[in-house]
């Protein structure tokens, strides 16, 4: 049961992360090269195409932290799990839980700074975005971290265990 929830969880987290990725790269790819054409060949700027491209680096940051978990491509210092491969285990739980401890973090002072920001009703300068909708963003990475960080330690649990019955 936990594991087709688990699954089911990864689809709709998967489905997503790479969309909304795809989508917001797409826009800013898009809004970039509509302005270099417009700049040297009609010598006219967007001004907001430049703004959306923060956003989109902002949000692809954000986002790609969660899908760096789960294709386990986070930046690790691996050498004492190469040197004495008893610590693997015990490390890569560490691992997990210093993720975890972050994730946690950016999801309960996220949603406060969030919070506080829906308070003064700012936007962007351009495109008059509400900032609360870039502030939210911290508190939806650290969702997605936590959710994905907890798939992965299950996962890394699992396959220890099941190295230990095997053997």
């Amino acid at each position: 049961m936990l594991k087709q929830t688990m699954n089911a969880v990864d689809k709709c987290l998967t489905f997503f992360e790479d969309w909304t990725l795809f989508l917001t790269v797409m826009a800013a790819l898009f809004a970039l090269f509509a302005n270099v054409i417009l700049r040297y060949g009609f010598n006219y700027t967007l001004a907001w195409s430049e703004e959306l491209v923060k956003l989109v680096i902002i949000y692809t940051t954000f986002i790609g932290c969660s899908a760096s978990i789960k294709n386990r491509s986070v930046i690790k210092v691996d050498v004492l799990p190469q040197l004495v491969p008893i610590t693997r285990f015990p490390l890569m739980v560490f691992s997990h839980l210093a993720i975890i401890t972050f994730a946690l973090i950016m999801l309960v002072y996220g949603w406060k700074m969030a919070a506080q920001q829906a308070t003064t009703g700012q936007t962007t300068i351009i495109m008059l975005i509400p900032m609360v909708y870039l502030y939210a963003m911290m508190p939806l990475m650290g969702g997605l971290m936590l959710i994905r960080s907890l798939q992965m330690l299950y996962q890394d649990i699992a396959a220890e265990m099941a190295k230990k019955t095997a053997a």
